[in-house]
């Protein structure tokens, strides 16, 4: 998950299978708005060295660089990674009866240091959540080093492997297979690989503002390539946390 219309995800922004990459979507909105890279570092407080790395999809942004970027250009997330084709029509008009189903194939894939993101359902725009499966790569919290925050809430539920999810203000708790939780994003978290070289989650991200929207794909790592995800199958049961 703004003032700027960033709808044109076309055949264009899509790498070599199809898919669309975080790169060719930044260099398409930078262009459709007239911005240079300096023009757009200004407005991000991202360097323009990074911004053109990430362009030429030589490096990534996590989720916070991400909701930095959307808020720095008054662009939801949802609509940088909205189809070009849904876009067109009834852009400022209230919506209802919307449906999208969501493919991997079809993710927006945004890979990095410790997460690899596939942000799914990109067609539909002005969503009040942003639904991603994550996968999950750093084994402590050692490797995954400071605890990120954002604005809004997010709710994690396990697919596949194993989770340690280390907050601010609470004991890490371990997550395995069909359990889950729900985090208060601006409280400062990471999720780790607990006894597995990987693993998948579903991740429900949201807020009050559109902006949070923005935010949800905020920068994890600075050094991230896309990658492909595996499919999971879900069980087990709801898992508790312990306060300190």
């Amino acid at each position: 998950m703004l003032a700027i219309d960033v709808v044109a995800i076309a055949a264009a922004l899509m790498d070599m299978k199809g898919r669309p990459t975080l790169g060719r979507l930044l260099r398409d909105l930078r262009a459709r708005n007239g911005w240079t890279l300096k023009e757009m570092s200004e407005r991000t407080a991202i360097p323009v060295s990074t911004l053109s790395k990430v362009e030429n999809d030589r490096l990534t942004l996590t989720y916070d660089k991400l909701l930095q970027v959307s808020e720095g250009l008054k662009i939801p997330l949802s609509e940088l990674f909205a189809d070009p084709t849904a876009a067109a029509v009834g852009a400022d008009t209230a919506v209802t009866a919307r449906r999208s189903l969501g493919y991997l194939a079809d993710a927006v894939r945004v890979n990095t240091k410790n997460y690899d993101y596939y942000y799914m359902c990109p067609e539909l725009r002005r969503k009040r959540m942003i639904p991603v499966i994550g996968r999950i790569r750093a084994k402590s919290l050692a490797e995954f080093g400071e605890l990120i925050q954002h604005s809004g809430e997010e709710y994690i539920y396990v697919l596949e492997g194993a989770i340690a999810v280390h907050t601010s203000f609470y004991d890490p708790v371990i997550l395995k297979v069909g359990e889950s939780i729900y985090v208060d994003s601006t409280m400062g978290h990471a999720y780790v690989a607990e006894g597995c070289d990987e693993a998948t989650v579903l991740a429900v991200c949201s807020s009050a503002e559109e902006s949070l929207m923005e935010s949800l794909l905020s920068l994890h790592g600075e050094d991230a390539r896309t990658a492909s995800a595996k499919p999971a199958q879900p069980a087990g049961r709801p898992a508790k946390s312990r306060k300190r």
